[in-house]
């Protein structure tokens, strides 16, 4: 009985987390429609070349401008409002999963978008994903990510825009040199 419960619970989970937590879909984006070359993913192979131009861009813009990745994450892009939704991206434009990958929506294909997903992957590498998420000041995560992405859109909605107000205020006294060992007594 309890071995035809544990079966059962592995079969159960996992499909459940497929259907409930679409962040989970990253890891087998060919099952969404999405084709894969290298770390670049897209629903419309016509837009590719696109895609992969704003992920080259982005990867060495993070890397010269902000820090060094330690690796680099897969990208999803999504050009269809179907696409996104079925990706988790219900009124965002993009998102990061952990140290693994991002996704890019329908919206989001945007310089500024790439590189904002991009920090928050340095960030999860440089402070851990958990820590980055749950414990970092939202000011800090969010707030470097809008600022040293050099988002455009200015001002921001509320709050964003108050908290790269305050990431940029604390990183004039820190600089880029000693942005890492701050951030880690925040």
């Amino acid at each position: 009985m309890l071995k035809r419960a544990i079966f059962l619970v592995a079969l159960v989970l996992p499909l459940a987390a497929w259907a409930f937590v679409k962040p989970v879909r990253v890891l087998a984006p060919g099952l969404e429609g999405l084709t894969c070359e290298g770390l670049v993913c897209v629903d419309d192979p016509a837009r590719r070349a696109e895609a992969t131009t704003l992920y080259r861009e982005g990867v060495q813009f993070v890397q010269t401008s902000v820090g060094a990745m330690q690796s680099t994450p897969r990208a999803l892009f999504c050009s269809t409002r179907a696409c996104s939704e079925k990706l988790g991206l219900n009124r965002r434009n993009a998102y990061t999963v952990g140290t693994f990958a991002f996704v890019i929506g329908d919206r989001g294909w945007q310089p500024y978008y790439v590189r904002h997903e991009l920090i928050h992957h340095l960030q999860n590498e440089r402070l851990g994903s958990v820590r980055n998420s749950f414990f970092e000041p939202v000011w800090f995560r969010e707030g470097m990510a809008y600022s040293l992405s050099e988002d455009p859109r200015r001002p921001l909605p509320e709050p964003l825009q108050e908290y790269r107000s305050r990431f940029e205020d604390w990183f004039k006294q820190i600089g880029l040199a000693r942005i890492w060992v701050e951030a880690e007594k925040l």
